[in-house]
């Protein structure tokens, strides 16, 4: 597989046939590849609600902006963020570290203790926002992770955070919804799919420093 024609063939899904449903084979794959992004220090402060429920689902679009690629989406994955990323937060990382690695605590003490003081003094708008960053990240990376298995998807900032958050019961979890990502397989009909997709030259976005 061709990783440069899978992204050139991924495009911002405007209408998903709604009769076809990801396989559940690669939506583990995806799961998988979420768990995997990379974050800031390893602390993972995000989290990954998987919505399959087309009645649930209809009812998210007024709070889309009214896009339709939420009702017909295989399935909507909501990308969120941890409220409550404290001392304890940091510890129970640490904690999987040890167990994992069997990495001494003498060695890990440090970075712990340097990680908690920084946390400690920062605000919750400060953290929450530095979480947000993490979101991205692991966006950027499912996009890629569908287009190499040929899943159709379409990030999505255009949503009333607050009221899915009220609706898929978030608070309750400690979460807060960032992103959402609606995936499925392309409609035929979807005239999206055929435009050109519109790029600078790579040397227009990449700058090559040499000696």
């Amino acid at each position: 597989m061709n990783i440069i024609d899978q992204l050139s063939w991924r495009y911002a899904t405007k209408k998903f046939n709604d009769k076809l449903l990801i396989e559940n084979e690669k939506l583990q794959v995806l799961l998988e590849a979420f768990n995997l992004t990379a974050t800031s220090y390893g602390l993972q402060p995000i989290k990954l609600l998987v919505v399959q429920d087309k009645e649930l689902q209809t009812s998210l679009v007024e709070h889309s902006m009214n896009q339709q690629q939420i009702a017909l989406a295989s399935h909507v994955l909501v990308i969120c963020i941890e409220t409550d990323i404290d001392k304890e937060f940091i510890i129970n990382y640490f904690e999987r570290v040890k167990q994992i690695r069997n990495t001494p605590d003498k060695i890990l003490s440090p970075f712990r203790n340097f990680l908690i003081d920084n946390f400690t003094s920062k605000s919750q708008d400060n953290i929450e926002e530095w979480a947000i960053k993490q979101a991205y990240l692991a966006m950027g990376n499912l996009l890629t992770v569908c287009a190499t298995l040929g899943i159709d998807s379409c990030p999505m900032e255009g949503f009333v955070p607050e009221k899915y958050d009220e609706v898929l019961g978030l608070y309750k979890k400690g979460l807060k919804s960032v992103l959402l990502l609606p995936i499925g397989y392309r409609a035929e009909d979807d005239m999206f799919a055929d435009f050109k997709k519109v790029r600078k030259e790579v040397l227009d976005s990449v700058i090559i420093h040499k000696q």
